[in-house]
């Protein structure tokens, strides 16, 4: 059976700040009651791709998490409604833009989906996440948690 709760993060954790998603999702997988487990599904990639849309089928919600540079710090989060935008012809999408694949596949509506926008400041191959990242980290898991939590 599908978990009914997706948290779904992306980012490369070899460019500095761009791995805020994924160390997000790995510690709100280490911070789920073992309890709970069966009702998350956890899913980590460098970006985001049509495949993606497939995904959401058969949930209940979903939390999107990426780092930004145009965020304000420390984080973000926002309510995602479908939409088909420029990112569509390219190799990687944005959240609106997959619920719109997903709409248009399935014909229904995604799922209630956020977005939680990690304020990062340096994506530099090779370089560790910045210190300045790292605290906006640890207040973005402060909210996830919580929701994550509520979602269950």
């Amino acid at each position: 059976m599908t978990p009914r709760i997706l948290v779904l993060g992306w980012g490369n954790l070899s460019r500095g700040d761009d791995a805020l998603g994924p160390l997000c999702l790995a510690a709100l997988r280490e911070q789920l009651p073992a309890t709970l487990q069966d009702r998350v599904e956890f899913l980590e990639d460098y970006q985001l791709q049509i495949e993606h849309a497939l995904d959401l089928i058969g949930r209940q919600r979903v939390l999107f998490i990426d780092a930004s540079l145009s965020c304000p710090a420390p984080f973000e989060v926002t309510k995602l409604q479908a939409t088909q935008d420029a990112s569509f012809t390219t190799h990687a999408l944005s959240p609106q833009a997959l619920l719109q694949v997903y709409q248009d596949v399935q014909g229904e509506p995604a799922p209630p989906c956020t977005l939680l926008a990690i304020r990062g400041e340096k994506f530099e191959l090779g370089e560790p996440p910045s210190a300045a990242a790292l605290a906006h980290l640890k207040r973005a898991i402060s909210w996830a948690a919580p929701w994550l939590l509520m979602a269950c």
